[in-house]
């Protein structure tokens, strides 16, 4: 079993920066993908950014050129640095992980942790 743990998310103005990590733990494949997933209120959850542990990366559009997804496989976790937020950008962040390499890089995520929540005011 892995387990998940985000930490990082909060309140902040926009134009603000955050940065989220997840660490996991448990049998960690040596092959695996990670990612960050939003759910904004009363929309539906939608992925924001994937990174396989050889580097491979997945972003949606709409954050392009603010956030930045990283790795740091000897400790089994990964960021989510979020410069220029936008109060579009609110939502309960989460935490994937999944042994599956799919494409697009990240839909088989079956693996969650429990959220963290990141508020961008105006």
């Amino acid at each position: 079993q892995v387990q998940l743990v985000e930490s990082g998310g909060g309140l902040v103005q926009a134009g603000g920066s955050l940065r989220l990590s997840c660490a996991a733990s448990g049998s960690i494949a040596s092959i695996n993908v990670m990612g960050w997933y939003r759910q904004a209120p009363g929309k539906q959850r939608e992925l924001v950014a994937t990174i396989s542990s050889v580097g491979s990366i997945n972003c949606v559009d709409s954050v392009k050129g603010r956030f930045t997804i990283s790795r740091d496989n000897a400790k089994n976790t990964i960021y989510l640095q979020m410069n220029s937020l936008k109060p579009e950008d609110t939502g309960v962040y989460y935490c994937g992980y999944s042994r599956r390499i799919t494409f697009p890089l990240g839909d088989g995520i079956n693996v969650w942790g429990k959220g963290t929540l990141v508020t961008v005011s105006s």
